[in-house]
């Protein structure tokens, strides 16, 4: 892995290390460090071990605040959904997890870069290099931020996506968030609002409903989907 695909790697988390050798052992895969023992080389399994609980936990009071009536059933089988393998390879492949991995030989040869189990236990490698670094709440951040926002789970439950987005833009100091009518149209038993968000004056999210709150709604929703690449 080179200065620069460690640099950049960084930028995609939205995290810089205060000790980058967290993140160089989060990348470290066992068979790496196999077959470089003399250097000093330490795999990632430890890290990964910690990740898993920090996601976990992260992601569970995440549901649980966010979904009031969800029944714990339907909790357990979200959350299994959200940090499942699939799922944490595939967010691993958009942060380009696996071009900066260090692998031995024979995990090289075998396209291992692109081995999903590899891929996901190497994200919660991370997570849990982030939360070394700088502790719960960045973590959290890039929790909420990477793997729920970009998800379709809140369209199982009537969530106040203006409340979500609040939430959010808050975590910096010095935004502010505006909602706009932009249209109004249709006899007044059958009328329809759009709306438009707007943060720091930039519009971020636009929606459509029978009422200005359903549009609100859907211009937060918008808008939450825009947040995140």
């Amino acid at each position: 892995m080179t200065e620069q695909q460690f640099d950049e790697l960084q930028l995609k988390l939205g995290y810089r290390f205060r000790n980058p050798a967290l993140l160089q052992a989060a990348l470290t895969h066992s068979s790496y460090a196999n077959e470089n023992k003399k250097s000093g080389a330490i795999s990632n399994e430890r890290l990964e071990f910690l990740g898993d609980s920090v996601l976990g936990m992260t992601v569970a009071a995440l549901i649980y605040a966010n979904c009031p009536s969800m029944p714990e059933g339907r909790m357990t089988k979200l959350r299994a959904e959200l940090v499942c393998e699939k799922s944490l390879a595939a967010l691993a492949m958009a942060f380009g997890l696996g071009s900066c991995l260090l692998l031995g030989r024979g995990e090289e040869k075998g396209g291992g870069r692109e081995r999903p189990s590899i891929l996901a236990d190497a994200l919660e490698a991370v997570l849990a290099a982030i939360y070394l670094d700088g502790g719960f709440e960045p973590v959290s951040l890039l929790i909420q931020r990477y793997f729920l926002l970009r998800s379709d789970w809140l369209e199982t439950e009537n969530t106040d996506y203006k409340t979500v987005l609040q939430e959010l833009i808050q975590e910096k100091a010095g935004q502010t968030l505006n909602y706009h009518v932009a249209d109004e149209s249709g006899p007044d038993h059958m009328k329809s609002f759009t709306v438009e968000v707007f943060l720091n004056g930039a519009r971020i999210g636009r929606g459509t409903g029978k009422s200005k709150k359903e549009a609100e709604q859907i211009a937060a929703k918008s808008a939450l989907e825009g947040i995140t690449p």
